[in-house]
Parts: C-alpha cells; sequence; structure tokens
C-alpha cells in the first residue's frame, strides 16, 4: 500500500466517523421529539420540534431546502424540498405515516442522488418505539 492510499483510507475513515456522529446526534434528537410529542401527529410537526432539538444542540441545519432536478444541462424547479439538510452533510425525510413503504426510501435515495449527499435518515415518527421508524441510507 502506498503512503497516498494510507492517508486516503484514514481521510474516509474520519469521515465516515463524523457522518456516524451526526447521525446519531440527529437520531438523539429526534428520539427526544418523539419521548415528547409520541406518534400521531403530521410531519410539520416533527420537523419543527426536530428543528428545535437541532438548534439546542447546536447543530446546524437548514429546513425545507429546494431541490432542483437536472434534466440535461437545465435546472428545473419541480417543487422539491429537503425536510432538514443537516450540516450540509445529511438529509433527514420525516414521515408520520403507518407504515414506511418502498416509495418512501426511493424519494430519500433520489434526493440524495440529486443532491449529491451519500448519507440519508428516514424517520417515520408515527411509531410506538421510534427506533422501528429510523433506517439509515448510505449512496
Amino acid at each position: 500500500m502506498h503512503e497516498r492510499d494510507v492517508i486516503t483510507t484514514k481521510i474516509t475513515k474520519e469521515t465516515k466517523m463524523q457522518f456516524d456522529e451526526l447521525s446519531r446526534n440527529v437520531i438523539g434528537a429526534a428520539i427526544e421529539v418523539h419521548r415528547n410529542l409520541g406518534p400521531g401527529l403530521l410531519e410539520s410537526t416533527y420537523r419543527q420540534c426536530l428543528a428545535c432539538e437541532l438548534s439546542h444542540s447546536a447543530i446546524s441545519f437548514q429546513m425545507e431546502v429546494p431541490l432542483p432536478v437536472r434534466y440535461k444541462e437545465m435546472l428545473l424547479d419541480c417543487g422539491y424540498r429537503i425536510d432538514l439538510l443537516v450540516s450540509g452533510d445529511l438529509i433527514v425525510e420525516i414521515k408520520s405515516v403507518e407504515t414506511l413503504l418502498p416509495i418512501h426510501q426511493a424519494q430519500l435515495l433520489t434526493y440524495m442522488r440529486l443532491a449529491k449527499i451519500p448519507i440519508g435518515l428516514l424517520i417515520n415518527f408515527n411509531v410506538t418505539k421510534l427506533r422501528n421508524g429510523i433506517k439509515r441510507f448510505v449512496l
């Protein structure tokens, strides 16, 4: 293994650790929201409350980030919005549905590809135990 390969491997491992830590912090904030509110509310309520938790934890984020679609050489505003973009590195898609469906996963994966962001969390707050409503994706 060359010295350059070792440096690249270290950077990759450090980046992975940063993503893991960021994911854990967001999941912890989501658990706190779920602990206080429980299931059965609107997605917009959970999004706002999760934003409050992230703010209190000094985690940078943006809400309702426009996501244009690149079609050939054009960027088109088709109305897509990322629920939460955390630290510019993590997409969080929030749901409050009876069951997560494959289309919900496809939506998050498509947002990740369009935004060129490799890590995403799909969080369904409409569950009795939040850990059963969280899925993490890596491109």
